[in-house]
């Protein structure tokens, strides 16, 4: 099989790959259907908390499931009466340099966070992206509270709290900001949720301090958990979400799973896990709760209605009387940003969801960071992380170069041959072995450095559409977003050129059907390319320009030799 061969082949790959995308549009997954009357959604419900696995480390607890108001039950626990209905006009407004967010003192949760650096549109600056909502049509809320054995009040989701202020601002001198709010139970157990933000973080640290006044032993496992509507992302061949993940995800400790959402009405996931959390995520943002590392926790993840919850429960503990006890975990709602994700936790980097060329994305994506570092602009970036690819690669694809340009020199050689056997193919094809063999030329040499090029190619292209890092950002000229298409299609226009000049240089394959096609593949590449990332198309060029250069060298040399 020769190079031109492989590129053909490689070509039906590419036109395959494109075409399951065009299918995925064509036939989305399906929503779920409601397999429950209509709720009111601004008021939890018995979706709230799902059935739980085994609680690990309760004493004595062997299972825990939920109340009617969507608690879970501990052995022993007495059933909540019915909570009035949540009006939400309980609001307290936090503000920091990079979220704006909303905490309703019915339940102490956090139900709006919106992205104040990150627009929708990079044409309408004034309109944040909205992750948590209590949009009953939108709902993303993420949710915490305690629960005991004990019976009576407690600090669950459903709780009044009250806190000192109705707004809190983190100034131009605060490097941190402590939101606290405070429930009281009875004379004798408080409670209090304790939100620290910080600085250009979207990070926030989450305690729950429990105060036992009281003369006995008092026993609590802390929860957390996310409630959100299910929306199907609306699929468009011209549109980078449609490509991306949406939905519910969790980490178990070892292995990153995306849940199904349509699986999870069927069949809700369970179990108990050191190490666990659990994610909602979309294109670029996630919302995630993560309990402390070494902690085991009782996962559960299920569907209703159109509205899935993903939970996470952890041990009882038992707080003397008289003394008190802090229930930490993380909660992070923001931009998939890897330097922060991976401060949190180190596999909730994970989210950016690279597929299975992590391998090779989150490599390329470090080091376009760092030269992004150096250079300040993501454009020039992926230039130079080209011509360092380029480089490592240079003398294997010298090999093939080589290779590639004696073929060239043969082809009157060559030309003979086809005209002396064109009625005799196997004479033709023993004839041209040994023309090879003779000349000493592999016309295989150059298929490995494009089997190369191909996993860098599709690693960049999910490094381009998944990282945030990349989302409006600027290159030069028209091209103001190198996350989307080239708005003018200058880009590919521009490589489909180089691509052919390219066939030019190469030594056209003896089949003249192959020839032709080969005429015609630059065209078919910049049709396809015309939708890619303009930052991906940016890479295809320069890599092009790059192997031109290189096999424009190359065959002078060869030609200069006789």
């Amino acid at each position: 099989m020769d190079n031109f061969r492989l590129m053909l082949w490689l070509g039906l790959g590419l036109a395959l790959w494109m075409g399951y995308q065009a299918w995925r549009l064509d036939y989305p997954p399906a929503t779920p259907v409601a397999d429950a009357p209509a709720v009111d959604l601004a008021v939890p419900t018995t979706d709230s908390l799902p059935e739980l696995g085994p609680i690990p480390d309760a004493p004595g607890a062997t299972a825990a499931t939920t109340t009617e108001q969507g608690l879970p039950t501990l052995p022993g626990a007495a059933v909540q009466p019915e909570p009035q209905a949540n009006t939400r006009q309980r609001l307290i407004h936090v503000t920091t340099d990079v979220l704006d967010v909303d905490i309703d003192l019915n339940g102490g949760n956090l139900v709006s966070a919106k992205m104040r650096i990150y627009p929708v549109d990079k044409d309408r600056p004034d309109v944040p992206v909205t992750l948590l909502s209590p949009d009953p049509a939108d709902l993303f809320e993420l949710q915490s509270g305690l629960r005991t054995p004990a019976g009576g009040d407690e600090p669950n989701h459903l709780a009044e709290f009250d806190a000192a202020a109705d707004s809190y601002v983190l100034s131009g001198g605060q490097d941190e900001l402590v939101v606290v709010l405070q429930w009281r139970g009875n004379d004798a157990i408080r409670a209090e949720k304790h939100y620290n933000f910080r600085r250009g973080s979207y990070h926030v640290k989450h305690r729950l301090v429990l105060n036992n006044g009281s003369a006995e032993k008092y026993a609590a496992a802390a929860y957390s958990q996310l409630v959100r509507v299910h929306k199907p992302v609306e699929r468009s061949f011209t549109s980078v979400d449609s490509y991306s993940t949406t939905g519910p995800v969790v980490y178990d400790g070892e292995k990153y799973e995306k849940l199904d959402v349509e699986d999870l009405a069927e069949e809700p996931f369970a179990g108990t896990f050191t190490g666990a959390w659990v994610a909602s995520i979309q294109h670029h943002f996630l919302a995630a709760a993560v309990p402390p590392a070494d902690q085991p926790t009782a996962v559960r993840a299920s569907v209703r209605g159109n509205q899935y919850t993903l939970a996470g429960i952890g041990p009882l503990v038992e707080v003397a009387p008289g003394g008190s006890h802090s229930f930490e975990m993380s909660l992070f709602a923001g931009p998939k940003l890897q330097a922060q994700l991976e401060k949190i936790s180190e596999k909730l980097v994970l989210t950016v969801d690279y597929g299975w060329l992590t391998i090779l994305s989150q490599p390329l994506f470090w080091l376009l960071s760092k030269i992004h570092d150096l250079l300040g602009n993501w454009g020039w970036s992926i230039i130079a992380v080209t011509a360092l690819i380029k480089l490592v690669f240079y003398k294997l694809t010298e090999t093939s170069g080589r290779s590639m340009a004696k073929m060239r020199k043969l082809q009157p050689r060559m030309k003979a041959l086809q005209d002396r056997f064109k009625d005799d193919r196997q004479a033709l094809s023993q004839a041209m072995m040994e023309l090879y063999k003779r000349e000493k030329v592999n016309p295989a040499a150059g298929c490995l450095p494009i089997l190369i090029q191909m996993p860098f190619f599709f690693a960049f292209y999910w490094v381009l559409i998944e990282s945030v890092e990349m989302r409006q950002a600027p290159f030069a000229l028209w091209i103001n977003d190198l996350s989307v298409k080239d708005p003018y299609f200058v880009l590919p226009l521009f490589m489909g050129v180089a691509m052919l000049f390219q066939t030019r240089l190469n030594p056209a394959p003896p089949d003249p059907v192959q020839a032709k096609v080969m005429q015609i593949m630059p065209i078919v590449f910049t049709v396809f390319f015309a939708f890619f990332p303009a930052g991906l198309v940016l890479y295809w060029l320069t890599n092009t320009l790059l192997s031109i250069a290189q096999q424009w060298n190359i065959n002078r040399k060869i030609e200069a030799a006789g």
